[in-house]
């Protein structure tokens, strides 16, 4: 059987890209996947997609898009008013790349053609080099590719170098279409995906071996599984009510969610992104081994940010830990950290993602030892379960989790078996500027910069950005409204008179040096416009910075060196 040329996925791409339809895509990608080779099927997925490895992959590209933009530049002799034509015309980078190389490169050889095996060859290479002069060879490698790509090929090379494939294929119509190819059940593929976390690894173990393949696959030790995902609810009574009060409550701690995995003396830990950080959180994998009474379990729980007196440190100095490759004894004696579970989804062999939430728990209980579980409650009634939800913010957590008794795991979907519940914050904040949306969001001016007016230099001040909190029609009707309001361009950034007040909901104000203003909204989210207000009537920076130390009330204090 004759390799599948790279063309041939770029073709599929295009015929994607010009649907909107998820039947037709999900038919069109099964399609293709009935015609590769065994060997291509899982590499093919990858590239489809526009991620090269799997998440929990450790692996990766790291090719900029300025190492991109020189090679290509390098290749076609295109000046920067070529470039500026062509983003003018463009998308996204890759269809950039292409309007480029199809104007100014040379034809590329004709035989012998890209095939999918050799593009995802050249992208291991890629990431196996390290080291002085790994830039060098990067680019060297993909000026290879790039030179042997017809323009159209260019266009997805570029498109899975920077990961931003926006052909709309979402992880669901891929599983579909898996399934359409394999004449397997959905179900059972969404479920393979779950404890794999590899859409190219599920595809190959479906073609392959079919249905009864899928159906052996189970969650793997030191193969993270995507988190199970909350709903968001407006209020405790909308989470309570929803299943009928036969709910548990958990402190929703403002941290970052673990995954423990343990066989014998090994304990790695991953992120909720399926990062593994073991190295920089020692105290972790050290805590497991000595208090864990299982051979084999797969646990998962919050890590904090804690003050001497055990209190919750503000989120973002946790991610001085996690971010942290050197001098960890250090920074650990000014971060302490602490571990709290909350659930448990493999133990010695057996999985339990299936058993009901409530079972899981009291298996948590009888494993983990003396350590830290979540604060809990099964509340009998709503105005219980009110009076955990206040202790939780006294405490200074965020919320709280309501989590179905009956519920079962299910790796990385989103539903309503589990809800959280924030303490958010409303300010009203001034639009100065706004940043050019891409792909669904292209043509609209849709990040918004927010700010507060600082009664001491009477200027108003950036405090953060935010995308989120609007209908398509609403960002239509902003980007004219802003574009009447223009007084120069920066980029892509359009800035604008200081006129158009919104209210932003957010759960937390950080210190920034980011921002000239020193503080930085978390989560930031706009809920309504106000013009019943004028600019000068809206929150003033002084008033945020009130708000800032007020949250020391119920949050620890962090006495670093560079504490705000």
């Amino acid at each position: 059987m004759p390799e599948t040329t790279f063309e041939t996925l770029a073709n599929l791409g295009e015929r994607l890209e010009a649907t909107s339809s998820r039947l037709e895509m999900a038919e069109s990608i099964a399609r293709f996947l009935k015609e590769l080779a065994p060997a291509e099927v899982a590499a093919a997925v990858r590239l489809l997609v526009g991620q090269v490895f799997p998440e929990w992959d450790e692996r990766s590209l790291n090719l900029s898009w300025r190492a991109i933009f020189d090679v290509v530049t390098d290749l076609s002799g295109a000046s920067e008013d070529d470039w500026q034509q062509a983003f003018s015309e463009a998308v996204d980078a890759g269809e950039a790349v292409r309007l480029i190389l199809a104007k100014k490169a040379p034809s590329p050889p004709q035989s012998p053609r890209l095939t999918i095996s050799q593009v995802y060859s050249a992208f291991e290479q890629m990431a196996e080099v390290k080291g002085r002069g790994s830039r060098a060879r990067k680019e060297a490698l993909l000026r290879s590719l790039l030179s042997w790509a017809t323009p159209l090929e260019a266009k997805y090379l570029v498109k899975d170098v920077l990961g931003e494939m926006r052909h709309g294929v979402s992880e669901g119509i891929l599983l579909d279409a898996i399934a359409r190819a394999a004449e397997a059940k959905p179900g059972i593929v969404r479920r393979a995906n779950m404890f794999l976390g590899d859409l190219g690894e599920v595809a190959a173990v479906a073609l392959r071996e079919g249905q009864q393949g899928l159906k052996q696959i189970t969650p793997l030790l030191f193969r993270p599984l995507k988190p199970m995902l909350a709903q968001p609810a407006q209020d405790l009574a909308e989470a309570f009510h929803y299943h009928h009060g036969e709910v548990a409550l958990e402190y929703k701690l403002d941290g970052a969610r673990v995954q423990l995995h343990k066989d014998g003396p090994r304990v790695e830990v991953f992120t909720r992104n399926l990062s593994r950080v073991t190295g920089s959180l020692p105290e972790i994998p050290q805590e497991v081994l000595a208090q864990v009474t299982a051979e084999q379990a797969i646990l998962e729980g919050e890590v904090i940010a804690v003050d001497a007196a055990g209190r919750p440190l503000p989120f973002q100095h946790l991610m001085r830990r996690f971010r942290r490759l050197r001098d960890i004894e250090e920074t650990a004696q000014h971060v302490p950290i602490q571990l709290q579970l909350f659930d448990v989804l493999y133990l010695n062999g057996r999985n339990l993602v299936d058993l009901p939430y409530q079972e899981r728990w009291e298996i948590l209980e009888e494993t983990r030892g003396e350590m830290l579980a979540a604060g809990r409650v099964v509340p009998r009634d709503l105005s219980e379960a009110e009076a955990f939800a206040e202790r939780a913010r006294q405490e200074g957590h965020e919320g709280v989790m309501v989590k179905h008794l009956p519920s079962k795991y299910r790796p990385g979907v989103r539903g309503k078996s589990w809800f959280k519940v924030k303490h958010t914050y409303s300010v009203d904040l001034v639009i100065v500027a706004a940043d050019w949306g891409y792909g669904r969001r292209h043509g609209w001016l849709s990040n918004y910069h927010l700010a507060a007016m600082d009664e001491d230099s009477n200027s108003f001040l950036e405090v953060g950005k935010t995308f989120k909190g609007l209908t398509d029609e609403e960002f239509k009707q902003m980007t004219r409204r802003l574009l009447a309001l223009e007084t120069h361009r920066q980029g892509s950034t359009v800035f604008v008179e200081p006129k158009v007040v919104v209210e932003v909901v957010f759960n937390e104000i950080q210190s920034s040096p980011q921002y000239e203003s020193g503080l930085a909204l978390r989560f930031a989210r706009i809920t309504r416009l106000r013009d019943d207000k004028s600019p000068r009537e809206a929150d003033t920076l002084q008033t945020l910075r009130q708000l800032f130390q007020s949250q020391f009330q119920q949050k620890g204090t962090y006495k670093g060196s560079d504490s705000p």
